[in-house]
Order: C-alpha cells, then sequence, then structure tokens
C-alpha cells in the first residue's frame, strides 16, 4: 500500500464526524469568491481553492483570482502557488487538497472548499477514477490527426464514441478531448464510464452549496467582468506569455482568443467578443456538470443566511 493510501486509511479510522468541508461550486462569475470568503469568516476557518486556473501566480488579470485584499481577509490555500511551466494535474491536487484539509481540521471544524473546476472539486469530494495509463504511440496518432484535421475532427469522435462526455466536455481543449479518445479506443468502452466509480470515502462531513443566478444576469456579469480585465490590462499580460502559448496552462479563455489576435488571424474586438462568448459556454458546461449532483443545494449569492442555516444543520 503506497504512502497517501495508508495515511487516507488512517484518517478514515480516525474519522471525526464533526469536521465539515462546505463545497461552494458555480458557474464563473457568480459570486464565489466574495460569498466564500464571508462564509469562510463566519466559520472562522480557511479557504481551498478549486480554481485549476487561479494555481498559476502569472496569470494575475485573465483568471480572476481573489484581489489582495481578499486574499488577506482569509487565509486561502492553491492561489498562485505554480508557474505556467510547472506540471501539475487532478490527481495530485487531489492528494495535496486532502493533506491541506488534515491540517485545517486540526484547529477547526469547517473548511471551504471552492472553485468552478467540477474535476478537481470531485477530485476532493469523490475521488478521482483510476484511468488506465496513456499509450504513447496512441497518442501520437491522435495528435497527428488533430495537426491535420482540426479540432472538430476530436469533437466529432468524441460525439460518436462518448456522448456523455461530449456533453460536458470542454470542446476547445483538444487536450483533453485527445485523452477522452485515448481512453475511449484503449478500452472499447466510454470515457465517460470511468467516471461513474463509487466515491471514496472521506473522513469529514461535506456539505454541498450551488451558487446560481439568471441567466441574464448571469451573462451581463460575464461581459462586465471580460471588459474589466481588458481595462486593467489583460491584451497586454496575455501579449507577455505569446511566445509561451503552447503550454497547456495558456490554454485557457481569455489568453487563446488574444493569442489569435496576435496571430493577425482576428481583430482585438473579434477576440474580446470571443472571450465573453467563449466564457458563457464555459458559465454553461460548469452549470451542466454541476447539475449531475443530486447532492448539491442550490442558492443566489445573495442568501447568506440561509446557506449558514443550511451548513448548521
Amino acid at each position: 500500500m503506497m504512502k497517501n493510501q495508508v495515511k487516507q486509511a488512517t484518517d478514515l479510522k480516525n474519522s471525526n464526524s464533526n469536521k465539515t468541508l462546505i463545497v461552494i461550486v458555480g458557474p464563473t462569475a457568480v459570486g464565489k469568491t466574495a460569498l466564500s470568503i464571508e462564509i469562510a469568516q463566519h466559520f472562522k476557518t480557511e479557504i481551498v481553492s478549486a480554481d485549476s486556473r487561479q494555481f498559476y501566480k502569472e496569470l494575475k488579470i485573465g483568471t480572476a483570482p481573489p484581489s489582495a485584499e481578499e486574499l488577506e481577509a482569509v487565509k486561502h490555500h492553491f492561489i498562485g502557488n505554480l508557474s505556467i511551466k510547472d506540471y501539475y494535474n487532478v490527481a495530485k491536487f487531489e492528494e495535496d487538497a486532502l493533506n491541506c484539509l488534515e491540517e485545517i481540521f486540526e484547529i477547526n471544524d469547517f473548511a471551504v472548499l471552492v472553485g468552478g473546476s467540477g474535476m478537481y472539486i470531485d477530485a476532493v469530494c469523490k475521488g478521482i477514477d483510476d484511468l488506465p495509463n496513456p499509450d504513447e504511440e496512441l497518442r501520437s496518432e491522435l495528435k497527428k490527426s488533430f495537426e491535420e484535421n482540426g479540432i472538430e475532427f476530436l469533437r466529432m469522435k468524441v460525439k460518436h464514441l462518448d456522448p456523455d462526455f461530449y456533453a460536458i466536455a470542454d470542446l476547445a481543449n483538444p487536450k483533453r478531448l485527445m485523452r477522452a479518445l485515448e481512453v475511449c479506443l484503449m478500452t472499447g468502452k466510454p470515457y465517460s464510464s470511468f467516471r461513474k466509480n463509487h466515491s471514496k470515502p472521506r473522513s469529514f462531513k461535506i456539505v454541498r452549496i450551488g451558487l446560481n443566478k439568471d441567466r441574464t444576469e448571469l451573462f451581463a456579469r460575464i461581459n462586465q467582468r471580460v471588459d474589466e480585465m481588458i481595462k486593467a490590462g489583460l491584451v497586454e499580460e496575455a501579449k507577455s506569455f505569446f511566445p509561451e502559448k503552447e503550454l497547456n496552462s495558456l490554454n485557457t479563455v481569455g489568453y487563446k482568443e488574444l493569442f489569435e489576435y496576435f496571430e493577425n488571424k482576428i481583430s482585438l474586438e473579434k477576440a474580446i467578443e470571443n472571450i465573453k462568448t467563449n466564457s458563457r459556454r464555459y458559465a454553461k458546461r460548469q452549470l451542466t456538470w454541476f447539475r449531475k449532483d443530486e447532492s448539491i443545494i442550490w442558492f443566489s449569492p445573495e442568501q447568506k443566511c440561509e446557506i449558514i442555516e443550511k451548513i448548521n444543520q
């Protein structure tokens, strides 16, 4: 048994039912950061971030990380802890986040986990599924097919082999699409079938809170946030990363659209429009992902008192 497996088994044996993980999820720009800080302050605890792009310290504008004042108001973990050149994955995050929660629970009965990256939230709450190891030859073939036929080829292949994953996938991310196809072709089973295993037991209680707003209001907030990012210098920030645009950490809404502008493929106005469109699409995918979890209780971000009452039940 591996060291971290022994550790998890010990944690479960010493399970303490009065420890509660408060999970706050929802689409981009809905207000997760502000509410999570208020909730953490109420319960006098700390925040574990599960936003996979806010891990990168260089991305100061396009990922909308908490401000300096917000970081000072409550202790945050996994904000700006990596470089864009660092390799990191969801399995490592599961291990790191559980270790972090163990330390928080030594001095607090509550901890807050917040983010919009569904896979990273699930890794902490449910554990990740054991996927087969990569097949380098098959991976090379898929990469070649992508280079020759474009991303639409990958999308249609995923749609054919695994329509369930296609419905929630980031269709702008070729690496995720190729990984899904790799698993489908290696095993003869849909990639999504590996994501339906039983949840791994956790040594703490989990209360899942979902935040949402009226779609018109949410989309207006997304558009406004993009405008604010542009005013804050997003174009200049993205330009500084253009030489490293192939990094997976930069395959992110807000940066990849501006890279197309720097390549003279589209105008700046079109790039900004595309950022807004892709952000709205991302919000829809986030909601699709989270709505499949029937344990999530949904609120408006303004319902702070009702949320606290639910957590205390």
